[in-house]
C-alpha cells in the first residue's frame, strides 16, 4: 500500500471521527447548507468573512466519513485565508477530485488536503469530499438562502 494511500486511511479516519470546528460558530456572517442525495450527506457551514478574508470557520451536519473529514479538513485550510487564495485552493481540489487516476495532487498548493487524491478513483464518493467545497463557495458569495447547495 502506498504512503500516501496510507496516509488518506488515517486523515479520512482521523478527521471522520473527531472532526474539528464542529459547532455553530457564533457571530457567523454567512451561513449556507449542502446536500448530497446520492448518499445523504448534509453540511452546514458557517463562516465569519470580514475585509475579504475568512477569519473564522465551522461546520455541522451528517455525512460518511469523507464527507465530514473533507469538511473538517476545510476548516482548518481556509482560516485566516483571503477570497482569492481560497477560490484557487477551491479550484485545485476539485481539479485533484476530478482528475485521471494516478494524477499526483498539487501538494504545494493543498497541503494535507493531497490526502484525497485517491477519491477520484471512486467515482461515487468525489461527490461525497466536493459536497462541502460547493457550499464553501455559496456562502462566500452570501448565496446560502433557502436553497441548499447540491452535488445532482
Amino acid at each position: 500500500m502506498s504512503d500516501l494511500r496510507e496516509l488518506y486511511q488515517e486523515m479520512i479516519l482521523d478527521h471522520g471521527r473527531t472532526p474539528r470546528n464542529f459547532k455553530v460558530l457564533e457571530g457567523a456572517n454567512r451561513e449556507a447548507e449542502g446536500f448530497n442525495p446520492l448518499c445523504g450527506d448534509q453540511v452546514t457551514l458557517y463562516l465569519k468573512y470580514e475585509n475579504d478574508v475568512v477569519e473564522d470557520v465551522s461546520f455541522q451536519g451528517k455525512g460518511c466519513a469523507i464527507s465530514t473529514a473533507s469538511a473538517s479538513m476545510l476548516t482548518e485550510a481556509i482560516q485566516g485565508k483571503t477570497r482569492a487564495e481560497v477560490d484557487d485552493l477551491l479550484a485545485t481540489f476539485h481539479g485533484m477530485l476530478t482528475a485521471e487516476p494516478g494524477t499526483p495532487p498539487d501538494a504545494d498548493k493543498l497541503g494535507k488536503l493531497a490526502v484525497f487524491s485517491g477519491v477520484c478513483e471512486y467515482p461515487n464518493r468525489i461527490k461525497c469530499a466536493s459536497l462541502v467545497w460547493h457550499t464553501l463557495g455559496s456562502a462566500l458569495d452570501g448565496d446560502g438562502g433557502d436553497e441548499a447547495v447540491t452535488t445532482e
